[in-house]
């Protein structure tokens, strides 16, 4: 424990009113949140790029963060970095009865359905109404997915991919009527929303997290596009002089390599 101690030294000299550093000093709770979500958002693109080196140090960016809210915190009075462990200790335990109280072996749904039972009864008396314990600040598409996983432990949800899949079907349908009406109304826009939220659902059925998905997509158009640029400057073009037809051939070309490999 002296590694956390000495961290937890200099996250309190950082602070400190005379000696510590400026930037640190002005900070708020508030303040550094756009900080830690960036943070979180790296450790995942380090995870998926499987560059463990980056997965290090971008783990001990984001323990930095849970650092500085526990300095804040004691600050303030409301809490310390004590506090913080302590109460993720009796959370752990409390959520895992069948490993520190019972030791029986559950299912996957069995799990879930314990998980659920569990966190219901710490939230009894902070969720008015349902949904009222999903982060309205999480990205929209996880924000989604959690809503979604919500309905589904009361027992709203298809009983299988397929439903979900004829409901992403459905919604295609209703886009392109929409889109052929107006492709700039609102109806086609709120029509575009159901339409990427029956997605998340289909991804979620597939167990699949929509996030990290789309996330991979990027990434993926990117790769092919660089590629694209590569294939261009053989041909003396660059991305910003070629047309459509050229850009769509170099695409096809990159696209029929990536795919035989």
């Amino acid at each position: 424990m002296q590694n956390i101690e000495k961290l937890l030294s200099i996250m309190a000299t950082l602070r400190d009113g005379e000696k510590g550093c400026d930037w640190d000093k002005h900070q708020t709770f508030k303040s550094i949140v756009p900080h830690t979500l960036e943070e979180a958002y790296e450790v995942a693109d380090a995870i998926e790029q499987n560059d463990w080196s980056q997965v290090k140090d971008e783990l001990g960016d984001l323990l930095f963060q849970v650092i500085f809210y526990a300095q804040l915190g004691k600050e303030a009075g409301h809490f310390d970095f004590s506090d913080i462990v302590d109460n993720l200790n009796a959370k752990l335990v409390r959520r895992h009865p069948h490993v520190f109280a019972t030791q029986q072996s559950l299912s996957r749904d069995e799990l879930e359905a314990q998980w659920t039972a569990i966190k219901k009864t710490e939230k009894h008396d902070k969720a008015k109404q349902f949904g009222d314990d999903v982060p309205l600040n999480l990205p929209a598409l996880s924000r989604a997915q959690k809503i979604q996983k919500r309905a589904a432990n009361l027992g709203f949800d298809w009983p299988s991919y397929h439903g979900a899949l004829d409901k992403v079907k459905e919604e295609v349908e209703e886009v392109i009527d929409a889109m052929d009406a107006d492709p700039h109304s609102e109806h086609s826009g709120e029509e575009l929303g159901d339409l990427l939220f029956a997605t998340v659902n289909t991804a979620r059925h597939g167990g699949f997290d929509a996030e990290q998905l789309l996330r991979q997509a990027s990434r993926k158009f990117v790769d092919r596009f660089q590629h694209v640029e590569v294939e261009l400057a053989k041909e003396g073009k660059s991305l910003d002089n070629a047309n459509l037809e050229e850009m769509d051939n170099a695409w096809e070309r990159v696209k029929k390599y990536q795919k035989s490999i």
